[in-house]
């Protein structure tokens, strides 16, 4: 990938990300991630490939956890939304039927993320940017009807969350967030509510931290550390298996 810009604003559950690289994103590498992701292309191209097939567009969501590479150039927006979440429960039962690539066709939805287009400007805070993908994700996902997750699962998600530099089995985790069920139960009902085994699912939310702390402006080696990184070349490592480029191709701003 040629050198470009990023932008980024994350919080808990939602994540918004501005790319540009006007000479393209590079080698298009396949890659997943456990969050639903939702590409717009403001401008350039997008197409995105998955199980073989291609798919251009102005909005494609990819699901979560499938294998996928992005081909774009010019300037490409995200919006990542934990699955676990009900924003996320609902787009999970609501676009994919089993499909990992769907092409979004909303005006409102494309009406809410266009100020996204000036997210270089620096009047433009982080803040601001989680408000703009948080109002065109309602257009998607009125959450009402989402189920929740079990409150037992997100008991020991907000545990390691707090704690991620320090290792922990599932166990651990699930007994310091007052969670006491037998291991097969525990690792059965974690599957199922979250879609990943525990370890993956730990890389995810500790890839998830390095990678806000990196964008507010901490180093690559310190942002690895304090997520619970060996290195800063282990984080490098799982960003580019997840986005399909190395962190450090990416100016941030």
């Amino acid at each position: 990938m040629s050198r470009g810009r990023a932008r980024l604003a994350i919080s808990h559950g939602v994540s918004v990300w501005l790319l540009e690289a006007l000479h393209g994103f590079g080698d298009p590498v396949f890659h997943s991630h456990h969050a639903i992701q939702i590409t717009v292309r403001f401008e350039g191209r997008l197409a995105l490939t998955c199980d073989g097939a291609t798919m251009s567009g102005q909005v494609i969501a990819v699901a979560p956890d499938v294998l996928h590479k992005l081909d774009a150039e010019g300037l490409i927006g995200f919006i990542f939304v934990e699955p676990e979440s009900r924003t996320g429960q609902f787009l999970v039962g609501r676009l994919f039927h089993g499909q990992p690539l769907v092409e979004l066709d909303d005006g409102e939805f494309l009406r809410l993320v266009a100020p996204l287009r000036e997210a270089f400007d620096p009047s433009l805070a982080r803040d601001r940017m989680l408000e703009l993908g948080a109002a065109a994700l309602k257009v998607l996902a009125p959450v009402e009807s989402a189920n929740a997750t079990d409150p037992r699962i997100l008991a020991i998600i907000d545990h390691v969350a707090a704690h991620l530099d320090r290792p922990m089995s599932l166990e651990q985790a699930a007994e310091a967030a007052g969670v006491y069920l037998s291991e097969s139960r525990l690792r059965h009902l974690f599957v199922e509510q979250t879609g990943l085994a525990f370890k993956t699912y730990l890389l995810w939310v500790k890839l998830v931290r390095a990678v806000q702390l990196y964008a507010e402006g901490d180093s690559l080696t310190v942002a690895a550390h304090s997520a619970g990184f060996a290195d800063s070349a282990h984080f490098s490592r799982a960003f580019k298996r997840t986005f399909g480029t190395p962190a450090t191709t990416l100016t941030r701003l």
